[in-house]
């Protein structure tokens, strides 16, 4: 482990939290990876079928496990996993994904971010044009990207990606409502509707040949589509007003 990483990570407060579902293939490089960084681990095990209980069983003195048995979804997985963080004292989750696509060696870029924007969610950002980035990421991608715009008046180069360090004492118990993949948009949208500040840092991604994915392209793009349609109604009736009232008192608190 890397005794100056580890240390600055308890210092700042911060724990790395990964959610898995059936990836029992590439989470023990996962979580060796991990390990070797920070012994603040939390795996949230939602409810796999394959050989992940198997796995876990090795780590199960050197991480935090949450696991039960029927499959909620990542945005459950998340919700469950920032719960135990604050249990257990910690001010930053930073979340990547079990399939092995982020690269652990990229956290010191997110402390480097909060160190010098405490208050912030940071964002890893991938190169979407590089060359095994797959086509429909890269499409799905754009056309998330553009729906947040619309939604919070900001812009943000990669908003579907997992690798991401959230303020967990900023957001004051922010949860996400949904339970899946449009959890993640989710909680991006609702931070913006805070003022909470959104700093993206670039990262490396990996897709091997035979990575496994969950993402349902019809079900999962259709509810990421509602949730789009629902938000647009709601950034015009509560996400911009409320954003323009807690500026307001901001300003006239720094004047006071």
């Amino acid at each position: 482990m890397e005794l100056l990483l580890e240390n600055e990570m308890k210092h700042l407060g911060v724990c790395v939290i990964i959610p898995t579902y059936n990836n029992s293939r590439f989470l023990p490089s996962v979580l060796d990876a991990a390990l070797s960084h920070t012994s603040s681990v939390i795996v949230v095990n939602d409810g796999s079928t394959d050989e992940t209980g198997k796995v876990l069983e090795r780590y199960q003195t050197s991480l935090k496990i949450i696991s039960y048995r029927d499959n909620k979804g990542k945005g459950y997985a998340l919700r469950r996993g920032f719960d135990k963080a604050e249990e257990l004292g910690f001010r930053y989750a930073v979340t990547l994904d079990s399939d092995g696509q982020h690269a652990i060696s990229d956290l010191p870029l997110f402390l480097e971010a909060i160190k010098k924007h405490p208050e912030a969610m940071i964002i890893g950002s991938r190169e979407l044009k590089q060359k095994n980035m797959p086509r429909k990421n890269t499409f799905a991608n754009q056309f998330s990207n553009f729906w947040f715009t619309l939604q919070t008046g900001r812009k943000l180069p990669d908003t579907q990606t997992g690798f991401r360090l959230y303020p967990l004492a900023a957001m004051k118990k922010m949860r996400p409502f949904t339970s899946r993949y449009e959890a993640e948009l989710e909680l991006l949208v609702r931070s913006a509707w805070r003022n909470i500040p959104q700093i993206p840092v670039p990262i490396q991604v990996h897709y091997p040949p035979e990575r496994t994915t969950h993402f349902r392209p019809s079900v999962d793009f259709l509810r990421i589509s509602l949730l789009n349609t629902c938000f647009v109604f709601l950034a015009l009736c509560y996400g911009y007003p409320s954003r323009f009232i807690r500026r307001f008192f901001h300003s006239k608190r720094l004047l006071c």
